[in-house]
């Protein structure tokens, strides 16, 4: 604005020597400068409006740990060359370095380039808009415009293979199978029915189509396995750790990410995130049908189910829940557990060092439903009580406990044996 101003105000003293006096030289000066100015802004406008700007985001689902590609392109569409172009990217994703200057972009030219960014957070992210940016070849004037290409990207929290996790033990109400269609090929049928639009060839019974001259497919039913729900605790109060307020504030370089991937931010409610985002995909690759419940902000519930939609499912919640929850871990799981049938798993993430929450767990056991903790000892990520009474209370239980520390890998964390449960929980 202030450089507007300046260019007006000599424009105006040009004009203004030159009707004053009555020497050619300052008419020629004042002609020279108007139409210089002119020239100069007409440039530049022309140099910000004639550009084609084009993002394109191959995939909209990355994962911490792993790498986000946009592609960009630039095109003049004016017969106006542009000696540069500033290309500034506005997106939320942290580390996101998508801002360019193209240098002597000619008439009906592109350029293209692609980022690769290093996806440190989990969450959901603004991809732009974009702000181009130009001037005119004297330096006059930049002109800028907005571009509202957006996107958005949903950065799923980080995982591990979990190689000899603890399953717990799942028996079904007297012994019996579920008898619940699903759509998931199992190796229980139930019966036949007529072909329809959408079943797999894999479903077709060869023997009955040839019998009634039409396509015939099978049914089937859930496999003999109970259900496990997982239970992360979202409750505010007992999170340790500062998880970061902006976008680029706690940052990993990429050099340091290339060689520990496994950096995970130093907290307690992206650590229990993480975890339990491990449980579902161990337990899902298996075949068992898995649920979730949490109290954030408001309620997160997930019926029990099996496949790769329901692990998007879970992975698209756990990507954006926080740790806001007002409720405490007892309540939730007195609330969601005492409707839960017998046989049941159910596998409690928390840092909670209150021991109500073991009373109650213990309680669910002692209806019939199977009980695992996983505990993040919260005193190793800052100042909070220690694990050892609720380690303590979890071993007079005789439930199966994982300990979770700060820096620790998740898949040695949790690929610990019964003895060093027993051992740790001791």
């Amino acid at each position: 604005m202030k450089r507007t101003i300046s260019i007006v105000l000599v424009v105006v003293a040009a004009l203004v020597v030159a009707v004053t006096t009555v020497q050619p030289l300052y008419d020629q000066i004042a002609y020279v400068v108007t139409l210089t100015v002119a020239v100069a802004y007409a440039w530049a406008r022309v140099g910000a409006r004639s550009v084609e700007f084009v993002r394109h985001t191959p995939a909209h689902r990355s994962q911490v740990g792993r790498y986000i590609e946009e592609q960009f392109t630039v095109r003049n569409t004016s017969l106006v060359p542009k000696l540069w172009l500033e290309v500034r990217d506005l997106s939320e994703l942290p580390g996101h370095r998508a801002s360019r200057v193209v240098t002597s972009l000619g008439p009906r030219r592109k350029r293209g380039w692609t980022v690769r960014t290093l996806c440190q957070r989990r969450g959901r992210f603004r991809l732009g808009p974009v702000e181009l940016t130009s001037g005119d070849a004297f330096g006059l004037f930049r002109i800028t415009r907005r571009v509202e290409a957006t996107a958005s990207v949903v950065v799923y929290p980080y995982t591990v293979d979990l190689p000899a996790f603890l399953p717990p033990g799942g028996e079904l109400p007297g012994g019996d199978a579920l008898r619940r269609r699903t759509h998931h090929i199992t190796t229980n049928v139930s019966g036949v029915r007529d072909y329809e639009p959408g079943d797999g060839f894999n479903r077709i019974h060869w023997k009955s189509t040839a019998r009634h001259d039409r396509l015939i497919v099978k049914e089937f039913e859930l496999d003999p396995l109970a259900d496990l729900w997982l239970f992360p605790d979202m409750h505010s109060a007992v999170q340790v750790g500062r998880v970061a307020e902006s976008a680029d504030e706690w940052l990993v370089p990429a050099v340091l990410m290339k060689e520990a991937p496994r950096v995970l931010e130093p907290s307690t409610e992206e650590y229990v995130v993480s975890v339990t985002a491990c449980l579902a995909k161990h337990f899902l690759s298996r075949n068992r049908a898995v649920g979730l419940a949490a109290q954030s902000a408001h309620r997160e519930f997930i019926q029990p189910d099996r496949g790769d939609r329901q692990l998007g499912k879970i992975m698209e919640t756990l990507a954006v829940v926080r740790a806001r929850g007002q409720v405490p871990l007892a309540q939730v799981l007195a609330a969601e557990g005492m409707g839960l049938p017998r046989g049941t798993s159910v596998v409690v993430i928390t840092p909670s060092t209150d021991l109500r929450w073991v009373q109650v767990l213990n309680h669910l056991r002692r209806r019939g439903l199977r009980a695992v903790a996983v505990h993040v000892a919260a005193s190793t990520f800052g100042e909070a009580p220690a694990s050892d009474a609720v380690l303590a209370e979890l071993a007079l239980h005789q439930i199966p406990t994982y300990v979770v520390r700060n820096g620790e890998r998740l898949e040695e964390a949790l690929s610990a044996d019964r003895a060093m449960l027993a051992r740790r929980a001791g």
